[in-house]
C-alpha cells in the first residue's frame, strides 16, 4: 500500500502549494457542450485530485466559486480537511434565517458587472478578450485599493500562455446548480474555518461574510483593509499573513 500522506497548502505570495484546473478551465478538458455537469461535480473533483496524489487531508482555500466548493467540502468530506478558509462566497442556500442579518441585507452585485457578464460568452479577438477581461478585474478590484491594469493584464496573458486560448472559460455560469441549498447543513461543520472579510468586493458585498460566519459554528471572521474580488498585489500580504496563521494554530 503506498504511505499517505497529509500536506499543508500554503499561500505565499501568489503561489498556492497545491492546486488544480477546474473543468473547462486552462489545460483541463473543455467539453461542457458534450458532457454538461452540476457546480456541485467540482468539489469531488478536488477530493479526486487529494486521492491522485495520496494526501489524506490538506488545509483547503476558496474564494469566490472556490468558496461555495469548500461549504460543500466542509459538509461531505470534512475528514479531509485539516481546515477551511473561504472569501468572496455567500452562505449556501437554505441557510436558516439569522436573527441579526436578514436575507433582505444582503446585497447583490455591482449592476456593472451582471452588465458585463451578459457578454461572457461572446466571441472576442485576442486583443479584445484581454481588454474585455482587464475591465473586468478593474470592477471586481473594488474602488477602494488603487488597480494596476497591468499587474492583471500580465496575468491574464500568462493565463491564455498556460490554457492555450484566449477562449473565455464560460462554462461553470451554464453548469447546474442544482444541490447546492444546503446552507442548513453547515450548522453541523466542527473543522476549523476562517471566513475572510473583503470588504471592497463588488460581487457579495458586506455583510455576506459576516452570515456566512455565524452560519459555521466556532468560524472567525476577518477583516482584509481593501480586499475586493481580486487579488492585486496590495493585498497579497495581508490575506496570506491571515490564512497562514489560520493554517498553522492550535497545532495543525
Amino acid at each position: 500500500m503506498s504511505e499517505k500522506k497529509t500536506v499543508t497548502v500554503k499561500l505565499v505570495r501568489s503561489v498556492i502549494g497545491t492546486r488544480h484546473d477546474h473543468r473547462d478551465t486552462v489545460r483541463s478538458t473543455r467539453a461542457f457542450p458534450e458532457r454538461p455537469y452540476a457546480i456541485r461535480a467540482l468539489a469531488d473533483d478536488a477530493v479526486a485530485v487529494l486521492d491522485a496524489l495520496g494526501i489524506e487531508r490538506a488545509h483547503v482555500v476558496g474564494m469566490s466559486l472556490g468558496g461555495t466548493l469548500v461549504q460543500l467540502l466542509l459538509l461531505d468530506h470534512p475528514e479531509r480537511l485539516l481546515s477551511a478558509t473561504l472569501w468572496g462566497t455567500s452562505v449556501l442556500g437554505g441557510a436558516p434565517p439569522d436573527p441579526e442579518i436578514h436575507d433582505e441585507d444582503l446585497p447583490g452585485p455591482d449592476p456593472r458587472l451582471l452588465a458585463l457578464w451578459a457578454e461572457l460568452g461572446e466571441e472576442r479577438d485576442a486583443a479584445a478578450e484581454s481588454e474585455w477581461r482587464v475591465e473586468h478585474w478593474r470592477l471586481l478590484n473594488g474602488a477602494v485599493l488603487p488597480f494596476d491594469a497591468d499587474e492583471f493584464r500580465h496575468l491574464e496573458e500568462r493565463v491564455a500562455e498556460h490554457s492555450g486560448t484566449w477562449a473565455n472559460p464560460a462554462a461553470h455560469a451554464l453548469a447546474d446548480q442544482s444541490g447546492l441549498e444546503r446552507g442548513a447543513e453547515l450548522a453541523r461543520v466542527r473543522v476549523p474555518t476562517l471566513v475572510v472579510d473583503a470588504p471592497a468586493d463588488p460581487v457579495v458585498p458586506a455583510p455576506h461574510a459576516a452570515r456566512l460566519a455565524r452560519a459555521i459554528p466556532g468560524a472567525r471572521l476577518v477583516a482584509v483593509d481593501g480586499l475586493g474580488h481580486a487579488l492585486g498585489r496590495p493585498v497579497l500580504k495581508p490575506l496570506a499573513d491571515a490564512i497562514l496563521e489560520h493554517t498553522g494554530s492550535e497545532g495543525r
